[in-house]
């Protein structure tokens, strides 16, 4: 085996971390954990910046009220699309604050509104709690343009590790039973996408790169998903009809070969999809842009593939509408049917 590739800023952060004193998340009891990860944010990650709106949303669902928080660079908007991010953490920590300084960034690169969604969290609310959750958020964005100040045309679903996951299966939901509006695009950063099997990334980088098999189980073990459920392993189901993709590894995950398992799966089932990988990062990096300086190019150069798919398939919406034709999901976005 070829040796591995560590970036010089990721081999330091590492290094930083193995002097680091205290117990490790696996070994905190969940409100603990959340506590921890809030209060290291702004040391690992960049500042918020300024927008023009950050403002808290309530979505109603079956399951009482969930918190929601919008981030646009503009004051004011013409009807287009927008975007709903699912934090990552294992679908036991991560809130509207931890991932804030990332959704201002992505809202200001992409120049979209984007919709934070603060899902039930386990052990508390197990499986399938999250999913529901996101599939519900989605629905009310779908048709949010009154809350909003603006008609909302298109969807793109997108998030970090666990909320990865819930963008695909989210994905799946919308794909199989449509929305008020299409789904334009879905991308997962280094998505869960397969309980039911080992992968040779897990093994290799399952201690030392932040991300490790003791606490990969712990997050397991609170969420208690049913590991054949699409849900749950979403590279299990039928591909066909998705909506076009931006897949995002990181080069030193355990969950690495999931994430290309899943983009190739896509590309098999002729859904277009571009496929980037952090070479020599580590899982995560989305919210280490401070500690880990490097990752803000990775960021940056998957915001400029996936602003391109967002612009081609909502051109594909306005052509399709202007022929008087519907688009179909379950055709993919662009074809009629």
């Amino acid at each position: 085996m070829s040796e591995v590739f560590v970036r010089p800023d990721v081999r330091a952060f590492l290094g930083y971390l193995e002097t680091m004193p205290g117990p490790r998340i696996h070994e905190l009891e969940p409100a603990a954990a959340r506590a921890h990860l809030n209060a290291t944010k702004d040391v690992a990650d960049l500042p918020l910046g300024t927008l023009a709106v950050i403002r808290d949303l309530a979505i109603p669902s079956p399951h009482g009220t969930l918190a929601a928080r919008l981030f646009d660079p503009r004051p004011q908007r013409e009807p287009g699309p927008a975007l709903l991010f699912l934090h990552g953490g294992g679908f036991v920590i991560g809130d509207l604050d931890s991932h804030a300084s990332a959704c201002a960034e992505i809202a200001r690169m992409l120049d979209l509104p984007v919709v934070a969604l603060d899902y039930r969290l386990a052990p508390e609310h197990p499986w399938p709690a999250a999913p529901e959750d996101a599939e519900t958020a989605a629905r009310w964005l779908a048709e949010a343009g009154e809350t909003l100040g603006h008609g909302i045309t298109g969807l793109v679903l997108a998030g970090d590790s666990a909320g990865g996951t819930l963008a695909i299966v989210t994905a799946m939901a919308l794909r199989d039973r449509p929305a008020a509006v299409p789904v334009l695009a879905h991308w997962p950063l280094y998505p869960l996408t397969d309980t039911t099997r080992d992968y040779p990334s897990f093994a290799q980088f399952a201690d030392g790169y932040l991300l490790t098999r003791e606490s990969i189980a712990w997050f397991g073990a609170a969420y208690r998903a049913e590991s054949a459920h699409l849900r749950a392993s979403p590279l299990l189901g039928d591909m066909a009809g998705m909506p076009p993709a931006l897949v995002l590894t990181a080069g030193l995950d355990p969950l690495r070969d999931q994430g290309r398992a899943y983009a190739a799966a896509l590309a098999e089932a002729g859904v277009p999809v571009v496929f980037r990988e952090a070479r020599g990062n580590v899982h995560g990096f989305l919210n280490l842009r401070r500690a880990i300086p490097s990752s803000q190019g990775d960021l940056a150069g998957a915001l400029v593939a996936l602003r391109q798919i967002v612009t081609e398939a909502e051109a594909d919406r306005v052509m399709a509408q202007a022929a008087g034709l519907s688009t179909s999901p379950a055709a993919g976005v662009g074809e009629t049917a």
